[in-house]
């Protein structure tokens, strides 16, 4: 990522989107973590990334994004690295849409609505887009709502009656559940209101303001009322 510190080879960073991990004895390691759509991967993707992440004496590590952390590499070696992976950054600006994490949905005997073509329909249209501060995303076809949806700063979940659409959500060292901004909407409506959840968060929101904080400045009534219109 741009700015890991003074010292750090220019190759791994900015362009090659390694995160210094550790620093021990003067010697440091990176990790990066490819993008993995809704955190579905083939098993043939599985393969390359385990002879890879061997090759260049990496670790890997599951996330809780729903992404494979491959850490413990040299950063010289990440640019030969990304080449043999043939994959993308997950995440390219620290300030940007940074996942969209779904539950297996159609592979799923709860789920009420096949929600993995939701996913990445919000996938699609906002992957890596800049926002005000760090935002993740959450889907879900159930109101079990697995991967941690009321966590997320927006959050998409299918119920037998409709969508719900919640806003606000954080897990990070401020938690906050999220809010419920509607119920019992089609699919073409909670994605229309997710799209002016963005309108209003990118259009209003301070730098570095994350969307609960948002909402908590403005008072979540006002917020519908922006967002519900």
């Amino acid at each position: 990522m741009d700015g890991i510190g003074i010292g750090i080879p220019k190759m791994v960073s900015g362009t090659h989107y390694g995160n210094l991990q550790k620093v021990r004895g003067g010697k440091r390691t990176f990790g990066i973590t490819p993008h993995i759509p809704g955190g579905f991967i083939t098993p043939e993707q599985l393969e390359k990334i385990a002879k890879v992440t061997k090759k260049y004496n990496g670790v890997i590590k599951i996330t809780s994004g729903q992404r494979l952390l491959i850490t413990n590499l040299k950063g010289e070696d990440l640019p030969k690295i990304w080449n043999e992976l043939g994959m993308e950054p997950a995440v390219k600006k620290q300030n940007s849409v940074k996942n969209v994490e779904m539950c297996p949905a159609g592979f799923c005997k709860r789920s009420k609505f096949n929600t993995i073509g939701t996913g990445m329909k919000l996938l699609n249209k906002y992957k890596h887009m800049d926002m005000p501060c760090r935002t993740k995303i959450g889907v879900a076809g159930c109101r079990n709502a697995c991967g941690s949806v009321y966590s997320k700063d927006v959050g998409v979940i299918a119920d037998k009656t409709g969508f719900l659409v919640t806003a606000g959500g954080s897990a990070g060292h401020n938690p906050r559940m999220a809010d419920i901004l509607i119920k019992d909407v089609d699919e073409k409506e909670a994605l229309r209101i997710v799209d002016k959840i963005f309108e209003v968060y990118k259009g209003e929101a301070e730098a570095g303001e994350k969307l609960g904080d948002f909402i908590d400045r403005i008072g979540i009534e006002v917020f519908k009322e922006k967002t519900l219109a």
